[in-house]
């Protein structure tokens, strides 16, 4: 799919697809006859109704779930607002190929297979705080390639982003959709000190006057202040809606990478579950923002998709209790 304006692409983003309530409710009446009390396996219960609703089957599958991972490089980093170089990604993209970094071991135990897509991670994006971040036709091309990326085989998809400076965009992508200004949104990233979140907040705070002309179309947001691999990630949250599948999101980048989805339909981001809040700062607010309540809260904040394919094996766990269970009548249980 090639978008060509930010009209297409909007377009796109309004006219989504509903899920399958009929086949929400046959989960739902499946597990009532279930040999346990209804309900006492609670959000167990939802993931399964969810993945039946957004697969559009009365039994989901789990048989080919992955995870994506996009890269991308940010012009904002000379702004001095992460505590490692620029060059990391390249060189952790480097290191997922080498099956080393922690999304490798993370994707293996959840049986998901594992793609790294990086996004001329030689080229950074331009600094927001002097220009827009990309051009319509950069911005159109990033989430373009994200949407491709999707293949309807898929039956649960997981994305993860790496690109060195990224919660600056991030932060300033929720700041300009849901107000309240840097501070609100902005924290620590990869590890910063004070001075280094002072600095954060400064850069996301100009580039929030700079492009205030921008604030009113979430798309023109997501372009002026965010990066290729929040693009790609909008792109393939848009795909996999369109495709039929469920989407866990990992953190804060990736939330913010979707959250213009939810600014241009209130539906916009149905399909998807938070995988998990982070320790970032701005990550709990702003699935809040979304109407998001998270699987998990384990204090992670690495970002690679690695809480999002930490609760695949949580959905596999729900998946596994609705079909492998008994029913009253099959186990000879008497009901209350």
């Amino acid at each position: 799919m090639a978008f060509k304006s930010f009209d297409e692409l909007r377009a796109a983003c309004q006219n989504l697809p509903a899920g399958s309530e009929a086949s929400a409710q046959a989960v739902a009446r499946r597990q009532d006859t279930l040999t346990k009390p209804q309900g006492s396996l609670g959000r167990l219960e939802t993931i399964v109704a969810w993945l039946a609703r957004w697969q559009g089957r009365d039994t989901p599958k789990l048989d080919h779930v992955k995870v994506i991972v996009f890269a991308g490089s940010h012009g904002v980093t000379a702004q001095g607002v992460s505590a490692f170089p620029s060059e990391v990604t390249v060189q952790m993209v480097a290191n997922f190929a080498g099956g080393g970094a922690a999304i490798n071991q993370l994707a293996r135990v959840a049986g998901a297979e594992l793609d790294v897509i990086p996004l001329e991670i030689y080229r950074q994006t331009d600094d927001f705080t002097q220009s827009v971040a990309m051009s319509e036709a950069e911005f159109l091309t990033a989430v373009s390639t994200g949407f491709d990326a999707v293949t309807k085989d898929t039956d649960l998809i997981c994305f993860g982003e790496m690109g060195i400076g990224n919660t600056t965009p991030a932060a300033a992508i929720a700041a300009a959709l849901f107000g309240g200004g840097a501070e609100k949104w902005t924290g620590r990233g990869t590890g910063v000190d004070d001075a280094g979140l002072k600095r954060k907040i400064v850069a996301i705070d100009k580039g929030l006057a700079l492009h205030a002309d921008a604030i009113a179309d979430p798309l023109k947001i997501a372009a002026a202040l965010g990066g290729r691999e929040l693009a790609a990630i909008l792109g393939a949250t848009l795909a996999a809606r369109q495709l039929g599948i469920p989407v866990l999101l990992d953190g804060f980048v990736c939330t913010a990478a979707v959250a213009p989805l939810a600014k241009l339909d209130s539906a916009g981001v149905a399909h998807t579950l938070a995988a998990h809040v982070s320790a970032e700062a701005g990550h709990r607010a702003l699935l809040q923002a979304l109407n998001l309540d998270p699987l998990l809260d384990l204090g992670m904040r690495l970002g690679e998709g690695s809480g999002a394919c930490l609760a695949v094996n949580l959905v596999r766990s729900a998946l596994e209790c609705h079909t492998g269970m008994a029913s009253f009548a099959e186990a000879g249980v008497s009901e209350k």
